[in-house]
């Protein structure tokens, strides 16, 4: 089984990498096998909206995001991290989730996938990055996990902080849990590209 712990901070050694090394320590503990990437000091550039992958499966874009898509798909569950900037998730956290657009195809999707959320915020903003976030996993049919939140401005006050690292140690062992039932979604709800409107005609 494998644990993807994906940190979308600009920062290399921040709050939210400490917090997911303690997740992924958790799902380690439980016997999975774990990886972290980074986003930090890769090139993951915006989707350009040329809706090619919805017939390739493939996005055009070659950049950091194609070694992660790769990650992505190995992936039996995955924790998303990210500090919060300006009320939300970061620029970084968006266009890697707008990048799996592309993950559309049968063995290449997020389909069944389990989904965990790190969220480290100093002050406002943590509630809307938890609901994006939970809104999107419903889109893309994966089963959530539960979600981490730190209101803290340095790494160093994680020491203070036994009940945060506890969670997330028990994000993790969550995380490994309900990959182990594997759960599948029933095959005849499945949209390639999630739900539309209802105005569509």
């Amino acid at each position: 089984m494998n644990i993807l712990a994906l940190s979308c901070s600009p920062r290399k050694n921040g709050s939210t990498i400490a917090i997911l090394h303690e997740a992924l320590r958790g799902a380690q503990d439980a016997r999975a096998d774990v990886e972290l990437f980074s986003v930090s000091g890769k090139t993951i550039q915006p989707c350009d909206g040329c809706w090619s992958c919805a017939t390739t499966g493939k996005c055009h874009i070659k950049d950091d995001m194609q070694d992660l898509y790769e990650k992505i798909i190995l992936a039996d569950g995955i924790i998303f991290g990210t500090p919060i900037y300006y009320w939300g998730m970061t620029a970084q956290a968006k266009t890697v989730m707008d990048r799996t657009i592309a993950l559309n195809q049968p063995g290449r999707n997020l389909t069944n996938k389990v989904a965990g959320v790190v969220a480290v915020c100093g002050s406002l903003g943590l509630v809307d990055a938890l609901k994006d976030y939970s809104y999107f996993f419903i889109q893309r049919r994966m089963l959530p996990a539960n979600q981490v939140s730190a209101y803290i401005t340095s790494p160093d006050e994680l020491k203070n902080m036994p009940q945060c690292m506890a969670a997330a140690r028990r994000l993790g062992q969550q995380m490994v849990a309900l990959a182990g039932m594997n759960f599948k979604y029933p095959e005849e709800f499945i949209e390639r590209h999630g739900a539309f409107g209802t105005n569509r005609k």
